[in-house]
């Protein structure tokens, strides 16, 4: 099982159950693309956790389960509507098969709603999911993906985010140590 984590302050180097072999992506969709995409070559895992923090935009706080991920930041229009890859037939929302929260991607930290996150019913933002589900996808592997709530994705986002970002990591273990079984 690999699990990606984008920084060393959502998960450090607590020991983790047996099999699990953790990697640090970096921040945003190109590091974790490539970071994914390398160690999925490497390691050929059975499953991909993606675990990291996240902004609620209507969820309550706590660790969550995602269900599905969007592109928050994918914007071509008039080519193709917000959230969708022109000229390219992959899904628009890639689902985990697990139930959870609705979550959506982007190179950009958010700090204030968006009416579009609304529209779409997201309930979280984050700023890696989707590159490594995409990874996943490519590569016909499964994922799920953990995210823990920091803040509200207002304009106290970052106080929020530098303040919890470490709250998470029993909780991820915990859950990681009942996925193994």
């Amino acid at each position: 099982m690999l699990l990606i984590v984008a920084l060393t302050h959502e998960l450090s180097s607590r020991p983790l159950p047996a099999g699990v072999q953790l990697i640090h992506c970096g921040v945003g969709k190109v590091n974790a693309a490539l970071a994914a995409g390398a160690a999925i070559a490497r390691l050929r895992p059975s499953l991909v956790i993606n675990y990291g923090t996240a902004g609620a935009v209507s969820a309550a706080a706590g660790l969550l389960e995602v269900a599905s991920v969007l592109q928050r930041d994918m914007n071509t229009e008039p080519l193709a509507p917000r959230g969708i890859t022109p000229f390219d037939a992959t899904p628009a929302e890639l689902h985990s098969g697990f139930a959870g929260v609705r979550c959506a991607s982007g190179d950009s930290f958010v700090t204030a709603i968006d009416p579009w996150l609304q529209q779409q019913g997201v309930d979280i933002v984050d700023m890696e999911l989707f590159a490594i589900a995409m990874a996943c996808r490519r590569a016909a592997l499964p994922w799920r993906a953990f995210k823990f709530v920091t803040d509200t994705a207002d304009g106290d986002a970052a106080e929020h985010w530098n303040a919890r970002v470490g709250h998470g990591e029993e909780l991820l273990i915990e859950r990681l140590g009942q996925i193994i079984g």
